[in-house]
């Protein structure tokens, strides 16, 4: 695979593969690009409708001259705990934090999320954040609100009084529970409308099967949530591949 920064030729064939409505493993693999670098310069320039190789290429080069002078203090001065390479490390967050944006976060909520997810102790204060991000303490401060409201983190009080932020085995799994919950109100709102607008029309069939849909799709990840919850609490060095297989009695479910 080239290595490097992409080319203005290849973000032009960026551009056309996104308008040819092209998966972005499909882009990288005619560009011999991993997926993970295709995915992060779609993201970094205005998301897959709005992506224009011009004004990519632009955005890239004033982001580089803007680096340049700050290198000395760049992260791979920053020591790393395991001998972990930093430019590495600094590479993977980004891609992290582009597959969370690309799912529907915020780029600085994706990024205060990053954040804690690859902080060996699972837990920040607001001020090591906005530190590590380089930027104010509101922005953390909207951030965590929006990833408070979603249950994907939550604050506890240290020794010395101050708010710490968590990610912890469980939160993970609140979340997933939350997410297949929150559409109980729009199949709630679906099935008021079959009666509104009468139980044997097409209309009404159409939000009778919106319902149903959603209702099952809730159901399926609650179950499969439970049953893969002690994922969630294995201890390093214990992963195996039979991990969190489904039970007997869910396999007889299936058939």
């Amino acid at each position: 695979m080239p290595g490097g920064r992409l080319t203005q030729q290849e973000r032009q064939q960026i551009a056309l593969g996104l308008a040819d409505s092209l998966p972005y493993a499909e882009i990288a693999r005619r560009l011999e690009r991993p997926t993970s670098t295709i995915t992060r310069e779609v993201m970094r320039n205005g998301g897959p409708t709005a992506y224009r190789a011009d004004l990519a290429h632009r955005a890239t080069e004033r982001r580089s001259h803007r680096r340049r002078p700050a290198s000395p203090r760049g992260a791979e001065s920053v020591p790393q705990p395991h001998g972990r390479d930093a430019e590495a490390v600094a590479e993977y967050e980004e891609t992290l934090t582009t597959v969370l944006m690309a799912s529907g976060l915020p780029k600085m909520t994706a990024r205060v999320l990053t954040c804690l997810f690859t902080t060996d102790a699972g837990s920040l204060t607001a001020s090591q954040l906005a530190q590590h991000l380089q930027v104010s303490p509101a922005s953390i401060s909207k951030a965590i609100a929006f990833l408070e409201s979603q249950s994907l983190v939550r604050r506890e009080r240290d020794e010395r009084r101050r708010d710490r932020y968590v990610v912890d085995d469980e939160l993970f799994y609140q979340a997933t529970i939350a997410s297949a919950r929150s559409n109980d109100q729009l199949v709630e709102t679906a099935r008021q409308g079959v009666a509104v607008l009468g139980p044997h029309t097409p209309a009404a069939t159409r939000l009778e099967n919106i319902a149903r849909f959603l209702d099952f799709i809730s159901e399926s990840i609650t179950r499969a949530a439970e049953q893969a919850r002690e994922v969630l609490h294995t201890k390093p060095g214990t992963i195996s591949n039979d991990t969190a297989q489904p039970s007997p009695d869910h396999e007889q479910t299936r058939h």
